[in-house]
């Protein structure tokens, strides 16, 4: 590492106490898909004072936003989250269940740490820039909505990632280690009915259950399931049932269905089986239909060049290790999780790699992986879905996890949100962006670097086909 890259994320460690206490602040305020009001303008007040040009509202999205800095190319995206879940309201430190807020919302997915970490990373790009004054641009992008809107992929259907060179980004998770493969693309629409309502006793030949077309609508999916490949899958949320009277015929009702499969033509096809269904629901209960289209995302495309990359500077810096004084909240933590298999994508695909994660996790019973997983790059298939697929399908795009949270934790849990405060995770965040930074600068420095992640991206690439319907605008759940 060369003395100016050195400084460059040294000032990653001169400012932590900033990353770490956004962090902490938009934890202690969680906001959920679009409703991020609070840290979009935390954070684009952040990134004036650091010296970053900021446009707000990015694509009309309303805590959509970006910060840049520097001139010419090449440009370097950084991607940035910040919404939480609802219902996962938890106190910090706590190894059993304490809500915050009974039915509350809170961070379970750790995008607190995600935004404050990229922004660490942006800012480190921005001093190296500063220090060589060579040509090149850094943007921080502030993406709301992940769990709830795909703010990237509305964005992408405007080609605004076309604009970058590459684009980088990290997720906290229970290992250290390199993302790699695809994932399924994924529609979200909802389904709202409307029907009459009437006495259910007195005159319930008068009545046009909502809910009865919910319900019908359900079976119907129940049956399709049957009849589709082995890459897809549905889920659904009744959202309205409509009142809790049972004596009156429910006149509204309405059911959430997220629908995936292994491209985005796949998901749009068993999308317009799913249509067909809820249109027969409504005609079986002579009720009104609306359909309201709410997200899409697109599946990803690996990059081993990025990947590569991105695991030279994690394994240059050295992860940092979790001191046995702290074990004792993690390992009441994992306890506190159904055992689960051996944590990293490597040790699930490789048998190899799965003996060496063995044996640095003695044999699984490390509450904390805190050591880089060996390295792997495959065109191996994960099933879940994320936006940063979007912009995986316009730029080079590359993504790193950091261990913040227990093995053996699931997503979307309120033992993550317990750990979210933790100094367990606020040494991942820094450690993710100076892992991401360091990237970035090598992408600024080593054109030929930068030459073999884009025509490797150009071979991968098939044609975008956006999920975002053409008339679609984001909205808030």
């Amino acid at each position: 590492m060369n003395e100016r890259k050195r400084a460059a994320l040294a000032a990653i460690d001169e400012q932590s106490a900033v990353f770490t206490a956004l962090s902490d602040e938009i934890w202690e305020n969680p906001e959920l898909s679009l409703k991020e009001h609070r840290a979009a303008a935390l954070y684009c007040k952040r990134l004036k004072e650091l010296g970053f040009t900021v446009t707000e509202k990015l694509g009309g999205i309303e805590t959509a936003f970006c910060g840049s800095f520097g001139s010419g190319g090449p440009v370097i995206g950084i991607l940035g989250e910040f919404d939480a879940l609802s219902g996962l309201s938890q106190r910090a430190g706590a190894a059993e269940p304490q809500p915050l807020l009974p039915g509350g919302s809170g961070h379970g997915c750790g995008h607190n740490l995600l935004g404050a970490g990229s922004l660490a990373a942006a800012c480190a790009v921005k001093r190296y820039l500063e220090l060589s004054g060579a040509p090149g641009t850094v943007i921080f992008f502030g993406c709301p909505g992940e769990e709830g809107c795909a703010s990237k992929a509305f964005l992408a259907r405007e080609g605004l990632w076309k604009q970058l060179d590459a684009a980088l980004s990290w997720h906290p998770g229970d290992a250290n280690q390199t993302v790699t493969g695809s994932n399924n693309a994924c529609i979200q629409v909802l389904y709202r009915f409307t029907g009459l309502a009437a006495h259910a006793a007195g005159e319930p030949h008068l009545g046009r259950s909502a809910l009865d077309a919910v319900e019908l609508m359900n079976v119907g999916v129940q049956f399709l399931r049957e009849h589709m490949t082995d890459d897809c899958r549905i889920h659904y949320a009744i959202t309205d049932t409509g009142g809790v009277s049972p004596n009156v015929v429910q006149a509204k009702a309405a059911v959430l269905y997220m629908v995936r499969a292994a491209k985005v033509a796949g998901a749009a096809a068993l999308q317009k089986r799913v249509d067909d269904i809820a249109r027969g629901a409504a005609l079986m209960t002579e009720t009104k239909l609306e359909r309201v289209f709410i997200d899409g995302t697109a599946e990803l495309l690996p990059n081993f060049t990025l990947e590569k990359l991105l695991y030279e500077n994690m394994q240059a810096l050295g992860v940092p290790v979790c001191p046995p004084e702290e074990e004792a909240f993690y390992a009441a933590l994992k306890a506190s999780c159904p055992p689960g298999d051996l944590p990293g994508t490597g040790a699930a695909h490789d048998r190899e790699i799965r003996k060496q994660v063995l044996a640095l996790s003695d044999n699984g019973a490390r509450p904390v992986c805190d050591f880089l997983m060996p390295p792997y790059s495959a065109e191996v298939f994960l099933p879940g879905s994320t936006d940063v697929g979007d912009v995986s399908q316009l730029t080079p795009t590359g993504q790193l996890n950091v261990a913040v949270w227990p093995a053996d934790v699931p997503g979307h849990s309120w033992q993550i949100v317990a750990c979210g405060k933790s100094e367990l995770a606020h040494r991942g965040l820094l450690f993710a962006g100076k892992a991401l930074a360091g990237a970035a600068i090598d992408l600024l420095t080593q054109p030929d670097t930068l030459h073999a992640a884009r025509a490797e991206f150009a071979e991968r690439a098939g044609g975008y086909v956006c999920p975002i319907e053409p008339d679609a605008v984001p909205r808030a759940l």
